[in-house]
């Protein structure tokens, strides 16, 4: 008997090279796998400009930064845009101002793919062989209403959808149903019972990596884990000489990867 849901995760027709130059964008669940991208030595930009949760705020992160990466995550977090009544433009953030000021409303399926598809336009002047991952972000936004969220996510699901089918440097990474499919538990959750736990992020980066990373960047990752682990490893006695030796070890292990990984940096 199988007493689990697995959801089928797609191997895309492109591979994610050790320390390949990453840029993801969107909502706090961004946030999270792209601190990993980072922790693992890939050359990881992570949402420069703050938290973006909706398309145009994620075009306007594109449009201001000048990264040009091999491969950009776009985590959608929601529909809602919040307008500066004063010049009728969406904001990415109301700063703390009085609600007073702007108007809040919903993009379309449509609305959102055009801005997608102007965020990935732009990315691919820099770097014609640029490849988009699209996610949707698994946080329930309860300010909505839980059905208002659901709605909210259908709606950055089929543009998601659209942007997989028909752009060919599009790919659509199953984050969203991973957590409501197979982790289907509140032992998943942060305490506030929205946003993932550590162990949910964890598996989700699991699953990411056996599709997505090439032969040669698992590789790495095995070679990388001890040196990582041994890096941060807090003796009890620094200035023993067990310590300095097992110190000196690591140090030696690190420039041997170097040489074969010259990007790389601690």
């Amino acid at each position: 008997m199988d007493f689990r849901t697995i959801v089928d995760v797609p191997r895309p027709d492109f591979a994610i090279g050790p320390q390949e130059k990453i840029l993801c964008v969107g909502s706090c669940f961004a946030d999270s796998i792209g601190r990993r991208f980072a922790e693992e030595k890939f050359r990881a930009t992570v949402n420069p400009f703050g938290v973006m949760y909706n398309p145009a705020s994620i075009l306007h992160t594109v449009e201001r930064t000048d990264c040009a990466p091999r491969v950009a995550f776009f985590t959608l977090g929601t529909n809602h845009v919040y307008i500066l009544n004063e010049t009728g433009e969406i904001v990415d953030n109301c700063r703390k101002r009085p609600q007073r000021l702007f108007t809040e409303r919903e993009l379309t399926v449509d609305e959102c793919i055009g801005y997608l598809r102007q965020a990935v336009d732009t990315l691919a002047k820099r770097d014609p062989e640029v490849q988009v991952v699209i996610t949707v972000s698994p946080i329930r936004y309860a300010k909505y209403g839980y059905h208002g969220s659901q709605l909210s996510k259908a709606v950055l699901l089929m543009a998601a959808d659209w942007m997989a089918r028909m752009y060919q440097r599009c790919t659509y990474f199953p984050a969203y149903e991973i957590v409501l499919d197979e982790l289907r538990d509140y032992r998943f959750y942060a305490p506030d019972m929205l946003h993932p736990s550590q162990q949910a992020v964890d598996y989700i980066w699991e699953r990411l990596s056996e599709a997505y990373f090439s032969e040669e960047a698992k590789r790495f990752l095995e070679e990388w884990r001890p040196i990582k682990e041994a890096l941060g490893h807090r003796p009890f006695n620094p200035d023993s000489d067990e310590y300095k030796a097992f110190l000196q070890k690591t140090h030696e292990r690190m420039a041997a990867l170097k040489e074969r990984y010259p990007c790389l940096e601690v």
